[in-house]
């Protein structure tokens, strides 16, 4: 078993090393297929070893596996070995078989590309790293993987490099990532100081013996590492605009699997975030203010892929929100429905733009349901599913975390029912406007419109019967359920379970709550059926008037300008004044000087070798006389 969980990251890495080093030797089919086969290999591998973790007993669930010896100094060690556990085991699932879902999807996809081999490395190179992420039994070995996650997304974003708009965008993915990725490694730093080791085994444990204002610093500065690689506010502006890359990117990477790194590594923290309550207050509030804020935003957008980009920061808040309230498996159970339901309608809305020849305006689109049938349908599950409609997945994880939420805060619960009712009526918006009216693209991309090929079609229909069916792995015990992934995760979970107070509903207030949110789900969708189908509205056209609550949201509340201009601009400026004062005054000044004065001396010089003998006899008469001086005086 060893070999077997030791081979899971190594067989994407290897994939990436023969396709990057084959360059262009290797054929596309050849590429494909190599990028393909390791990621499904690792996805058997990673089922096999699933399997084991659920026939373990509770009290041994996990695997412990050691590659080889890193770094070991005076009071300092490392080692390169992973922990499979029923955490890190579930997260295997969803990276091992979601990300070999969106690389098939990228055969016919990418299948033009000239790029096309270095796509399928890169995505191999990103699927090794999320894998080394979750898999480190170590904060380093954790960081290793949580940085070469970010590498990948620069990479992807940017993979169409001559539009200097998506470098622009792959740039401001990467910085600000590393602004939260600061806060990650001050983190780790003070666990090593305070626990003496980084190895998780070896921290948690000793988590109650340590000061409670330590924990909480610890755990602030981990979760500002979680804001910027989670996309929460403040640090959220980047994954809208990390919609540059091509769309299995922002399906694999920007709703699937890096984003929610921040979700795993909380969740991974869970006895330190439990001993402090002020942290799980500060996750808790930005959860709620992301998950409304982003979905305010959401329901004026016109990009398809935007449109998707800021569900999937309101969706992350949601999963803090349930992480917030100390619900930390219902947070991974969100983080999984939504990797189902979120992957396919990234890949639905590529299936769309692809057949639209790179159209995603939906102002441009409509009348695509008959053209489109497969897209359509499993389009169709994907917002069910994210809506939260019983019974597709969305509406188990959704309620169960509004039902934690109202359980430890109504307040809570009362915010993120407005986000959840935001969602339904923005992926119905998205939708109608998509699939449904007349066609309003141009007469040649109408006649040229086709279903996408099988490569590109399987996948959606897989991740649509996933959207369906993939809450039934924790059905709660109020609707006759067993809650089995709660129960499967509760060996990881079970230090913080005695740590934190639990409120518990009864099953009336369940059965109410569970009507409430349903209801007005329905009103929401019912609503946006009347204004985009019945009434067969649409966004305004660019250049065209528009109302100043509509348009501010429209431009996303001018957030980024707000960041250019108090962080941007006064950063470029300091920078124009420290070249201008210090490094062209003052270094340049002074090595210049000293240049200066070599030169000079050296032309002072030059008057002794002036080939003049007469001169030489002078200066040699001179020098005598002065000697005989000196030895007189002395």
């Amino acid at each position: 078993m060893d070999a077997l969980i030791t081979l899971i990251p190594v067989l994407p890495l290897l994939g990436f090393l023969i396709i990057a080093l084959s360059g262009r030797r290797l054929g596309h089919g050849a590429a494909s297929f190599v990028a393909c086969g390791v990621v499904f290999l690792a996805f058997i591998f990673a089922i096999v070893a699933f399997t084991q973790l659920i026939s373990m007993p509770e009290d041994h669930r996990y695997f412990s596996v050691l590659v080889f010896d890193w770094i070991h100094t005076a009071g300092f060690s490392a080692d390169i070995s992973f922990l499979v556990d029923p955490l890190s085991g579930f997260m295997l699932l969803i990276i091992t078989g979601v990300g070999f879902l969106i690389h098939l999807y990228s055969i016919g996809y990418m299948h033009d590309d000239a790029g096309f081999n270095k796509f399928f490395s890169y995505l191999n190179l990103f699927v090794f790293f999320m894998l080394l992420l979750v898999m480190g039994s170590n904060y380093l070995l954790m960081f290793v993987g949580w940085e070469g996650v970010g590498l990948c997304s620069y990479l992807l974003i940017g993979f169409w490099f001559k539009n200097h708009d998506y470098n622009k965008a792959a740039n401001k993915a990467f910085i600000m990532n590393r602004i939260g990725d600061l806060g990650l490694i001050l983190g780790v730093v003070l666990i090593f100081v305070h626990f003496g080791s980084i190895n998780y085994v070896d921290v948690f444990p000793k988590a109650a013996s340590v000061d409670a204002s330590m924990i909480t610093l610890i755990t602030v500065l981990l979760f500002i590492g979680a804001m910027g690689k989670s996309a929460q506010i403040p640090l959220y502006t980047w994954l809208p605009d990390a919609m540059a890359g091509p769309t299995p990117v922002s399906a694999l990477i920007h709703a699937a699997t890096m984003v929610t790194a921040g979700i795993y590594m909380v969740a991974r923290n869970n006895v330190l975030y439990s001993l402090s309550p002020a942290a799980m207050q500060l996750v808790l509030i930005v959860g709620l203010a992301t998950a409304l804020f982003a979905a305010t935003i959401a329901i004026a957008q016109n990009d398809i892929k935007k449109v998707l980009a800021y569900s999937t920061v309101s969706q992350l808040g949601l999963m803090f929100v349930a992480l917030g309230v100390g619900a930390y498996s219902t947070g991974i159970f969100h983080m999984a429905t939504h990797a189902f339901f979120k992957a396919l309608l990234f890949l639905g809305a590529g299936s769309v733009i692809h057949a639209l020849q790179g159209e995603q305006d939906i102002r441009n689109m409509g009348g695509l349901k008959k053209h489109l049938p497969i897209t359509y349908i499993t389009f169709l599950a994907g917002v069910l599913a994210i809506s939260g409609i019983p019974p597709f997945a969305g509406f188990f994880s959704k309620d169960e975390i509004l039902a934690q939420a109202f359980a430890q805060n109504p307040v809570a619960w009362g915010v993120a029912l407005v986000a959840s009712l935001l969602t339904s009526f923005y992926m119905f918006r998205l939708f109608f406007l998509t699939f449904f009216g007349a066609p309003r693209a141009s007469h040649d991309v109408m006649h040229h419109i086709h279903e996408s090929p099988k490569s590109m079609s399987v996948p959606l229909m897989v991740l649509g019967v996933l959207s369906v069916i993939g809450g039934f792995m924790n059905i709660p015990e109020v609707l006759g359920g067993s809650a089995w992934l709660n129960e499967f995760m509760s060996p990881v979970f079970a230090p913080s379970k005695a740590i934190l107070e639990h409120h518990h509903l009864d099953h009336a207030t369940e059965f109410g709550l569970m009507g409430v949110v349903i209801v007005l789900t329905l009103v929401m969708i019912g609503i946006a059926y009347v204004m985009y189908v019945k009434k067969n509205q649409v966004p305004a056209a660019e250049g065209e008037a528009i109302g100043g609550l509509h348009n501010t949201v429209l431009h996303k509340y001018y957030i980024d300008e707000l960041y250019d201009g108090i962080v941007v601009k006064p950063l470029f400026w300091f920078s124009k004044k420290f070249d201008d004062v210090v490094e062209r005054l003052g270094v340049d000044g002074l090595v210049n000087a000293f240049g200066g004065a070599v030169v000079k001396a050296s032309q002072g010089m030059r008057l002794l070798q002036n080939g003049s003998i007469g001169f030489y006899i002078f200066v040699m008469a001179i020098s005598i006389i002065l000697m005989l001086t000196f030895f007189v005086i002395r």
